[in-house]
């Protein structure tokens, strides 16, 4: 088993989900230049680094056996149906949006808000580059990629992180660490699986954002 490691350069800013995570429309003057100033301060803050690994899987018994793990998870095993192998990797932006809004906590708490949104918005943004890359690449082989799942969507145990962690080497391969709590710094990152199948999906809408309920793929979040 190989791990790689990529870097990439920063994606285009979505002011939409930075109002979304912040739980405004952002229609106020007053919230919109606080969010511009905040992305003034933050622009050059983030790293945008993956590592990441393919591994085969084996499903059998309503056990799902991941190689570095094995899972009950009826979610995950419901998100993997038909998949024989998967992709995962971990994901982060770096540390530096963590200070920023350590600092604001103690300064200005509306800006620590915008802070904790934009960080939201950069590792969804990161995954969101880094799930297109692999879709198209095992697409040229024919084969199609199942929605991200990660530990903590609904039955899929947290502290599997420990064994992503160890498989992926996160730490020296990213600068990403786990603690005990099983919390993650820097804390704008993100591990998960990707399911690889040859049966396509039709699902093309984030999991937060579909309304259909009774979906096969669905992550409970």
């Amino acid at each position: 088993m190989v791990v790689f490691r990529k870097s990439y350069t920063p994606p285009k800013f979505n002011k939409k989900e930075i109002f979304r995570y912040a739980q405004c429309n952002g229609t106020d003057i007053e919230i919109e230049n606080l969010v511009e100033e905040c992305l003034a301060e933050c622009k050059n803050a983030f790293t945008y680094n993956v590592c990441y690994c393919e591994l085969p899987i084996k499903i059998e018994n309503e056990e799902i056996d991941l190689r570095f793990t094995k899972s009950d998870s009826k979610a995950l095993l419901k998100n993997l149906k038909g998949c024989e192998r998967i992709v995962l990797f971990g994901a982060t932006v770096g540390i530096e949006i963590d200070r920023l809004i350590a600092k604001y906590s103690r300064i200005s708490p509306a800006k620590a808000v915008f802070f904790q949104a934009i960080g939201a918005e950069r590792i969804e943004a990161l995954c969101d580059l880094f799930n297109r890359e692999i879709t198209a690449r095992y697409l040229a082989e024919n084969l199609y990629t199942r929605p991200r799942f990660s530990p903590g969507y609904g039955d899929f145990a947290l502290d599997s992180q420990r064994d992503i962690f160890s498989v992926l080497d996160c730490a020296r391969q990213i600068g990403l660490s786990l603690n005990d709590s099983l919390l993650m710094s820097p804390s704008k990152s993100v591990t998960a699986i990707i399911g690889i199948s040859d049966k396509k999906t039709d699902c093309k809408i984030p999991c937060n954002n579909c309304t259909k309920a009774d979906c096969t793929f669905r992550r409970n979040e």
